[in-house]
């Protein structure tokens, strides 16, 4: 009888262990679905924000797109001076801007207004001279108000100034010429390039110093009457 009992107590036991291995046994096949899962939806996650992001990075670029202007700066500059007017001009006005380049860049020694043999002194003294233009050309379509500058050399604008109003269109726009020079006035310079384009609305041009500040050119633009 003891025996008996001391075997029912063995079995029951053993029952117990098996039980509690089996469940052990589940609760690891468990948690390795719940890590599972885990891995899964955290996979899903950064999938999404990836894709959030990628569009919102599509959005940035599509929205980087700058509207069209109705005004223009056309600008010629071989040291810089001028250029540095213009930007004044395009900072201030939010107008579209456009570089004259010519196909032979001009060095210092080509600009050298002390000698009869320089390049610009040669151009300078042919009325038909015109210097060619590098670069991609530009539509004037849309622009009402063009801003137009240049260097003085010899008392004129540069050739290849003569070569861009020539080559375009100016219909109705209003142009405003502008110049810069170390003591030279505008002089005729703005009128001849007037004559040449046969086209658009000319104002009188302004003279800069190279060393015109913010204010003077603002005051200018303030002035200005269509």
């Amino acid at each position: 009888m003891v025996k008996r009992l001391f075997l029912m107590i063995c079995s029951l036991a053993l029952c117990v262990a098996l039980a509690s291995c089996a469940t052990a046994e589940m609760s690891a096949e468990a948690k390795a679905v719940v890590d599972e899962a885990t891995v899964e939806d955290t996979t899903v996650e950064s999938e999404t924000v990836s894709e959030e992001n990628t569009e919102a990075s599509t959005s940035v670029t599509t929205t980087e797109y700058v509207a069209h202007s109705d005004t223009l700066v056309v600008v010629f500059s071989c040291t810089g001076t001028t250029k540095a007017i213009a930007e004044q001009i395009v900072s201030m006005t939010g107008a579209d801007f456009y570089e004259i380049l010519p196909f032979e860049p001009y060095t210092e020694e080509d600009i050298d207004w002390t000698d009869s043999n320089s390049r610009s002194s040669i151009e300078q003294n042919d009325p038909n001279f015109r210097p060619q233009i590098s670069g991609d050309p530009i539509s004037l379509e849309g622009y009402s108000v063009i801003f137009i500058g240049y260097p003085i050399w010899f008392s004129q604008a540069p050739r290849i100034m003569d070569t861009f109003v020539e080559c375009y269109d100016f219909g109705d726009a209003v142009v405003i010429p502008f110049c810069t020079s170390g003591s030279s006035g505008i002089g005729q310079s703005a009128e001849i390039l007037a004559a040449n384009a046969g086209s658009g609305r000319w104002l009188e041009g302004q003279r800069f110093a190279a060393d015109a500040t913010e204010d003077e050119i603002r005051e200018w633009l303030k002035g200005i009457t269509f």
